[in-house]
C-alpha cells in the first residue's frame, strides 16, 4: 500500500496546481515535497504531473491515481474513525452466552447498565448450557461466558477463569403443597416425593443429583425444564417441588412476583447446595474493549446481589 502521507501530498499538490502554495498547506520545504511526490512515482512506475512554469498538472495516470488516492484516505479515515469508537466504547459487540440464571437473572441488570452509559455498543447474548458455552467460548464463537464451575477438565487450560459469585441452590414448593406451611423440612422428608427439575445432564442438575444422592435422598423427577421461570410456573401449576437458583427467585424487595406468585422457598434441614458460577475468556485471545469493560461491570454487578441475597 502506497505510503499516506505521499498521497495526502500528491492530493494537495494537485489540488493546489503548484508545488509552492501545497508546501505551505503541508507545512513542509518545497524540496521535500518534491521528493515525495517523486517517490510516489517511482513506487507507480508513472509520470502523475506535467511539470511547467505555470505550475503543475495531472496526467491521465495522475487523474487515475487521484480517484485511487481519495478513496484509499477516505477509508483509512473511516477506519480510524471505526478503530476510536471501539476504543473509547461508542461502538462494538459483546458477545456472551450463560445459562438459564446468567441470562435471565445476571445479564439482564448488566446490559441495561452498560447500554445506559454506552449506548452504542452491541450484545449477541446466548443461552445454552455451561458445557456449550464452554466450547463456544473456546471455538471464539462467544468472547465471554458466564458457566458453573468446575470448567470441563478437557478444555480448562484454555481458559482464564474470573469467579463471579455463588449461587445457592433453593427448595421451592407450590403454595398448595403440604410442606408449604413450613419454613424448614428435614431432607429425609423429600425422598419419594415428585419435582419438576432441571435438563436432565445440565451443570446445576447435575450438582443437585449429586447433593440429594449423597444425602440418601430419592427424588422422582417429573418433568425436566430449561428455565428457571419456566421452572416456578409449573411448581406453581401443578403443586409439587423443585430446586433452583437462589438468584433466579431473588429475596425480600428484589424478589420478582412475575416468577415468584404461587410459589415457598424452605430450608432443608440436613441438605445444603451451592454452585459458584465464573466468567471465562479465552487465555490467549484479547478482549475487545467493549468485553473488557462489561466483564468488569458484570463482576461489579453479580457481587451487589450477591450481597444483597446474603
Amino acid at each position: 500500500m502506497p505510503d499516506l502521507t505521499r498521497l495526502r501530498s500528491f492530493l494537495e499538490t494537485a489540488a493546489a496546481g503548484a508545488i509552492t502554495p501545497a508546501a505551505r498547506h503541508l507545512f513542509v520545504t518545497q524540496p521535500a515535497l518534491s521528493r515525495r511526490l517523486q517517490q510516489l512515482e517511482e513506487e507507480l512506475g508513472v509520470l502523475l504531473f506535467e511539470r511547467s512554469a505555470r505550475g503543475v498538472a495531472l496526467t491521465e495516470e495522475g487523474r487515475f491515481v487521484e480517484r485511487g488516492a481519495r478513496d484509499l484516505l477516505e477509508r483509512y479515515e473511516h477506519m480510524r474513525a471505526g478503530v476510536a469508537a471501539l476504543a473509547n466504547l461508542e461502538a462494538g459487540t459483546v458477545r456472551i452466552g450463560g445459562g438459564a440464571t446468567a441470562v435471565s437473572f445476571l445479564l439482564p441488570e448488566a446490559i441495561a447498565a452498560f447500554q445506559r452509559a454506552k449506548p452504542g455498543v452491541l450484545f449477541q447474548v446466548k443461552e445454552a448450557g455451561s458445557r456449550e458455552v464452554e466450547r463456544d467460548v473456546a471455538a471464539e464463537r462467544l468472547e465471554l461466558g458466564v458457566v458453573t464451575l468446575p470448567i470441563d477438565s478437557a478444555q480448562a487450560g484454555e481458559f482464564e477463569v474470573t469467579p463471579l459469585v455463588t449461587d445457592r441452590i433453593v427448595l421451592v414448593a407450590a403454595k398448595s403443597h403440604p410442606f408449604a406451611a413450613r419454613r424448614r423440612i428435614a431432607a429425609n422428608l423429600l425422598d419419594g416425593q415428585d419435582v419438576v427439575g432441571f435438563e436432565s445432564h445440565s451443570a446445576i442438575r447435575t450438582l443437585i443429583d449429586g447433593a440429594l444422592r449423597d444425602a440418601g435422598v430419592r427424588v422422582h423427577v417429573v418433568m425436566e425444564l430449561r428455565s428457571i421461570p419456566a421452572i416456578l410456573r409449573m411448581v406453581a401449576t401443578t403443586g409439587r417441588l423443585a430446586f433452583v437458583s437462589r438468584l433466579g427467585i431473588g429475596s425480600g424487595a428484589v424478589a420478582d412476583e412475575r416468577f415468584t406468585s404461587g410459589i415457598h422457598a424452605l430450608g432443608v434441614t440436613g441438605l445444603r447446595i451451592s454452585r459458584d458460577l465464573a466468567v471465562i475468556r479465552r487465555r490467549d485471545r484479547p478482549l475487545s474493549p467493549a468485553a473488557v469493560a462489561f466483564a468488569k461491570l458484570l463482576r461489579d454487578t453479580a457481587s451487589s446481589s450477591d450481597r444483597s441475597g446474603k
